[in-house]
C-alpha cells in the first residue's frame, strides 16, 4: 500500500534565490546590527535550538553559535546565559540540543512517543528497581549528574553503560527526569518539578498541537524552507508536517531555482531584510548550515564534517568551518589552537576576493578564544596561502 502524495500548495508569493537567501540569513540572525540586549538567551530563543556536540577546536559547537551573531562574548558568559535561573534545558531536537525552556510542553509528543516505546537502544534489567533507584537519589540530594548517581560506565568498553547511566537517560527521554545544565561537559539531571515553571511543566498539549507549534517556529527560525527542511529542524517525519502545515501559520511560496514547494513565516515576507552582513567563521552543526542540502541549495557550498573521516581521505579537514561573508559561504578553514596562536591547518576560499574576510574572520576567531598570533598552514593552493597571509599582515 503506499501513500497519496501530499497535495502540492498554491503560492502566495515569488522568491527569488537572493531574495530567498537573504531571508534565511535574517531569519537565523546574520543580517543587521546583532541584538546585544537580548544576548545570549535571545539567540537561544531566536533560534529555538542550538545543537551540542563533544567536539571542541576553537571552543564547542554551542559557543560558536552565539558568537557567530553577537561576536566576541565571553565563554563563561555564554555558559551562563544558557544554564543559569532555568532558561533552558536540553533535550532532542534536531540532534541533543539546548532548547529555550518555553519550548518544554512542544516536545510532550516526543516524550509520549519515547514512552510507548518502553526502552532505549540500552535495556534496562531491572526498570523499576533502577529508575526508582535515580529518583529516589535526586529527590534526596538534588540535581546531580551520572557520576555522581553512581558512575556512567560498566567497567567494560567506553559505550557500555551502567545500569544507572541507562536508568537516567531513559528517565530524561520519557521527561521523568530534565538536563538542566551541562558540568564539565556532563549533564546535570533534575526532577522536573523543580527545573520547569509549573506553567509549563504539564503535558497538557496533544501531539497536533506540539507538531503545529513546532513547525510554525522552525518556519520562523528559518525564515523560508521547504518541507524537508523545515521538518528537519527538530526532526520531524514528512507526514507530520503535512499534517499540521495548514494550522501553522506559514504561507506558500515559490523560490527561484527550489524544485519543491516551500513556506514562509509572513513576518519573513513583511519587508525586505536591510542591514549589514556578519563575516565570521561558522560551526558546521551551526543552524544555517547544519542541513546539507538546503545549504547546497541556498548557497551553492557543498559541505561536510569530515572529523569521522579517516585522515588520508579528508578533503577539508577535520573540523572545517565556513567562511560567511557578504551573505556567501565564501571558503572554509580547519583551525587548531597551538599556545597563543591560532593555526589554519587548511583553507580554500570559492575566489581571490575572500582572502580579506578570511583573514578578518580568523583574526577576530583568534581575539576571541585567547589567540595573539594566527598561521597559515596550508592552503587550496599557494596563491590563496599568500593571499591570506596577506591579508593578515595587513590587519
Amino acid at each position: 500500500m503506499t501513500t497519496a502524495a501530499a497535495p502540492q500548495p498554491t503560492p502566495t508569493a515569488s522568491l527569488s534565490a537572493y531574495e530567498a537567501r537573504r531571508i534565511a540569513l535574517r531569519a537565523q540572525g546574520f543580517i543587521g546590527a546583532p541584538d546585544r540586549r537580548g544576548g545570549v538567551r535571545g539567540v537561544l530563543r531566536h533560534l529555538g535550538a542550538v545543537q551540542l556536540d563533544t567536539i571542541s577546536v576553537l571552543a564547542r559547537s554551542h559557543e560558536l553559535i552565539p558568537y557567530a551573531r553577537l561576536g566576541a562574548v565571553g565563554r563563561p558568559a555564554v555558559e551562563r546565559a544558557y544554564w543559569s535561573d532555568g532558561h533552558a534545558f536540553e533535550y532532542w531536537s534536531h540532534a541533543a540540543c539546548i532548547l529555550p525552556i518555553e519550548e518544554w510542553p512542544h516536545f510532550a509528543f516526543r516524550r509520549r512517543a519515547r514512552r510507548a516505546r518502553g526502552h532505549r537502544w540500552h535495556v534496562l534489567r531491572d526498570k523499576e528497581l533502577s529508575t526508582k533507584a535515580v529518583l529516589d537519589r535526586l529527590r534526596a540530594d538534588g540535581p546531580l549528574t551520572s557520576t555522581e548517581l553512581g558512575g556512567a560506565k560498566n567497567g567494560g568498553e567506553w559505550f557500555e553503560w551502567s545500569e544507572t547511566k541507562i536508568a537516567v537517560e531513559w528517565l530524561l527521554d520519557t521527561g521523568e527526569v530534565v538536563c538542566s545544565e551541562r558540568r564539565g561537559w556532563k549533564r546535570v539531571y533534575d526532577l522536573p518539578e523543580r527545573a520547569v515553571p509549573d506553567a509549563l511543566l504539564h503535558d497538557d498539549l496533544d501531539d497536533r498541537e506540539c507538531l503545529r507549534r513546532l513547525v510554525a517556529l522552525a518556519g520562523q527560525s528559518l525564515g523560508v524552507g521547504t518541507r524537508a527542511d523545515i521538518a528537519d529542524y527538530h526532526r520531524l517525519k514528512g507526514e507530520q508536517f503535512d499534517a499540521v502545515v495548514e494550522e501553522s501559520g506559514l504561507v506558500p511560496v515559490e523560490v527561484e531555482g527550489w524544485s519543491k514547494p516551500a513556506w514562509a513565516a509572513p513576518e519573513a515576507l513583511a519587508a525586505p531584510p536591510r542591514g549589514r552582513h556578519r563575516t565570521t567563521l561558522l560551526s558546521p552543526f551551526d543552524s544555517l548550515v547544519w542541513d546539507r542540502p538546503r545549504t547546497e541549495r541556498i548557497f551553492g557550498f557543498t559541505h561536510r564534517l569530515e572529523a569521522y573521516v579517516p585522515k588520508p581521505k579528508r578533503m577539508h579537514g577535520y573540523f572545517a568551518m565556513p567562511l560567511l561573508a557578504g551573505g556567501r559561504l565564501q571558503g572554509r578553514v580547519d583551525p587548531a589552537r597551538e599556545g597563543t596562536t591560532l593555526v589554519a591547518r587548511q583553507l580554500s576560499l570559492t575566489s581571490p576576493k575572500a582572502a580579506g574576510p578570511m583573514a578578518q574572520a580568523l583574526r577576530e576567531a583568534a581575539s576571541w578564544v585567547g589567540c595573539d598570533a594566527v598561521r597559515v598552514e596550508r592552503a587550496a593552493s599557494p596563491a590563496e596561502a599568500e593571499s591570506v597571509r596577506a591579508a593578515l599582515a595587513a590587519l
